[in-house]
Formats: structure tokens, C-alpha cells, sequence
């Protein structure tokens, strides 16, 4: 589960989050949806623990991200824009390394390995170089290596940024896999189509405040739209948002 509890932070003059509070649940999908300079980045690095919080806090079950970093970044995955792979290591290098990063070594690390690579159905890629491979491919490599130490949450920033569709189909339905799971997934976006279609809850930032929540259905019904892009655009197109 992750939790923000009043997080502000400002650089400088800019006031990036400004007392932001939502939870992500375990066993869901929850889209962290805003427009340019809403203060998503800023958020997910509070998380992490790369950022440390004017106010407030971030949590990882249960422990504060800026006091625990390191205990932190052990209980989360985290699933890179741009996946920049080796091409002259196998697939099953690439998940050796990051496994070894996160203390697993000999057997331990052999099986850690070998379990992402069936979870992922890589044993076809396992043990070719990447060089060379689909942008699909690239992207169960990247996957495996944020989840080889089986962190109970994960974490997408704009995660089907310049894939194509098959390539988004694939994480799309490994996303619902590592849900079923009981995993807590956390992503931010700015497509709708594939916030409506993932998410559990959808969180809607605005000047680094949140200015809505609930499913997608919730907050199309909440404002009278059929579409949750048009949802979406009412949503923050009011000063002060509408909370639900």
C-alpha cells in the first residue's frame, strides 16, 4: 500500500505539490492522471524517497519514504520511460544484475530469476542477447528486472510512453496479472484510454493538489459524462476541482 499524507514541496518560487494526500491500495490499479506540471513527477520521486517533502509524508507499507529510503525502494518496483538495456546481455543477465542490486545472490537469485522469466513467459527471450529485440520484448526485460526482488508495489511513470500497440497490449495484461496477485500498481499517464481501461481509482492532480478521485464509471457518473476524457477536462477545469 502507498499512502501521501499531506506532501508539499516547492522549488523556489513554484509550489509543486501543495498538501497532497491519496492511497493506493494492494490487489489494485490506481492511475495518478493530471496535466503538464500538475506535480505527478514530484510525487512519484517523494515516493520513492528521491525527493524529500517540504511537509508531510510519503509511506510504502507503512514506512516513511524519506526516513526509511533505502527500506523503502526494497518493498517497490520501479518501471523506467526508457528501458536502455545492454545489448550485449541476455535477457536473464539483465534480471541477474537487478536481483544481485537487491541482495539475492547464488541459488537464491538463480531461482528469483528463473520465477520472473516463467511469470513473465520470457523463456522463449531468456537467453538471447537484446540486441535486436521488439520494443515488446524490451519491455518484459525492464518488467522483470523492476519485480525480480518481488516488491509488494509498483511504480509506472508514463509507462506505455513510446510503445506501440502490441507492446501495450502486452503490459497492459501484465499489469492485470501482477493485480491479480495482490500487488499495489501505481501509474501516472496522460492517455485516457489507458487510465480508463486499467485503472481501479483514478487520482487527478491539479497544481499539485487533488482535486478528484474514485473509478473511472464514478467520476463519469459523478459528472454527467459518458466519456472520461470529457470527465477528465471538467474535472480541472474549475479553480478549486470537484472532490468526491
Amino acid at each position: 500500500m502507498i499512502v501521501t499524507n499531506g506532501l508539499a514541496k516547492a522549488y523556489k518560487d513554484v509550489k509543486a505539490l501543495k498538501g497532497l494526500s491519496f492511497q493506493a491500495n494492494d490487489g489494485e490499479i490506481t492511475g495518478l492522471l493530471g496535466p503538464n506540471g500538475a506535480g505527478k513527477t514530484t510525487c512519484l520521486r517523494s515516493i520513492y524517497g528521491l525527493i524529500h517533502p517540504d511537509i508531510g509524508s510519503a509511506e510504502v507499507d507503512s514506512i516513511d519514504a524519506s526516513k526509511s529510503p533505502l527500506e523503502v525502494r526494497k518493498r517497490i518496483g520501479i518501471f523506467p520511460d526508457k528501458f536502455g538495456l545492454q545489448e550485449r546481455l541476455t535477457a536473464r543477465e539483465h534480471i541477474a544484475y537487478f536481483a544481485g542490486l537487491h541482495g539475492l545472490h547464488g541459488e537464491a537469485r538463480k531461482a528469483a530469476v528463473q520465477q520472473v522469466i516463467d511469470d513473465l513467459d520470457m523463456n522463449d527471450i531468456a537467453d538471447r542477447r537484446t540486441g535486436g529485440f521488439s520494443q515488446g520484448q524490451r519491455m518484459k526485460v525492464a518488467l522483470g528486472q523492476a519485480i525480480v526482488h518481488q516488491p509488494q508495489n509498483l511504480i509506472l511513470d508514463e509507462p506505455s510512453r513510446g510503445l506501440d500497440v502490441m507492446s501495450t497490449r502486452i503490459l497492459r495484461e501484465l499489469l492485470f496479472r501482477l493485480k491479480g496477485q495482490g500487488r499495489c500498481i501505481l501509474f501516472s499517464s496522460h492517455v485516457m484510454q489507458e487510465v480508463a481501461a486499467l485503472c481501479d481509482r483514478v487520482v487527478i492532480m491539479v497544481a499539485g493538489q487533488v482535486v478528484a478521485e474514485g473509478s473511472p464509471a464514478e467520476l463519469c457518473a459523478r459528472t454527467g459524462q459518458e466519456s472520461f476524457e470529457e470527465a477528465f477536462v471538467q474535472l480541472i477545469g474549475t479553480e478549486e476541482g470537484i472532490m468526491l
